[in-house]
């Protein structure tokens, strides 16, 4: 189920994006970036739609996935 960022508390968004950095180990290229400059670059794709909140009922979690891995879930359901 995917989760309004609207719905969401400025803090709490935070910290799933700071999470979902810290978890993936997102690497950016060429250029190194600190994790503040890391989260806001999540932050700004989910307020974007690029990347969307999306709770999990089965493992009872919430996680940060693109907009295309979104739909690529729904074309397989």
């Amino acid at each position: 189920m995917i989760i309004p960022i609207s719905e969401v508390k400025n803090e709490t968004l935070t910290a799933i994006a700071e999470a979902y950095v810290l978890r993936e180990g997102t690497e950016y290229g060429m250029e190194e970036y600190s994790l503040n400059e890391k989260v806001e670059q999540v932050l700004a794709q989910l307020k974007s739609g690029e990347a969307l909140l999306m709770y999990s009922e089965l493992h009872e979690s919430v996680d940060i996935i693109t907009r295309d891995q979104y739909e690529l879930m729904q074309a397989e359901e």
